[in-house]
């Protein structure tokens, strides 16, 4: 299987479970990957056999920017639900990590995440 990844890409959003994070905000680092068979863009150089970046990266930050919610888990959720169902010929399968790098926590640690993975049903 092939993969396109979208690595580290910064955003600025409103989620969160505490108050400060949904009046003052804070950044988010997402990475996606995406399981795509690549063959036939690959020897066609043909942009419709396979995912558009900058399509995929504007339904990331269209989630990611838009409506708060209070778990990082849903914001995940919505990503890869949106991209398998945005690229239903393209993608089977998607990776998605969400890094919240300052979370309003007490204590030493470089980052927060949660990572998923979801698949088309067979």
């Amino acid at each position: 299987m092939d993969f396109i990844h979208l690595n580290e890409m910064q955003f600025y959003g409103y989620h969160g479970a505490l108050a400060e994070e949904t009046v003052l905000g804070q950044r988010f680092t997402v990475s996606v990957s995406m399981a795509v068979d690549l063959a036939e863009a690959g020897t066609t150089d043909d942009l419709s056999k396979t995912v558009n970046y900058a399509e995929a990266y504007s339904v990331v930050q269209s989630i990611v920017e838009g409506e708060p919610v209070k778990l990082i888990e849903t914001v995940a959720e919505r990503i890869a639900g949106k991209l398998l169902e945005d690229y239903k010929t393209q993608v089977s399968g998607v990776r998605v990590l969400i890094v919240k790098p300052d979370p309003p926590i007490p204590g030493h640690y470089s980052s927060v995440a949660v990572e998923i993975e979801r698949g088309r049903l067979s």
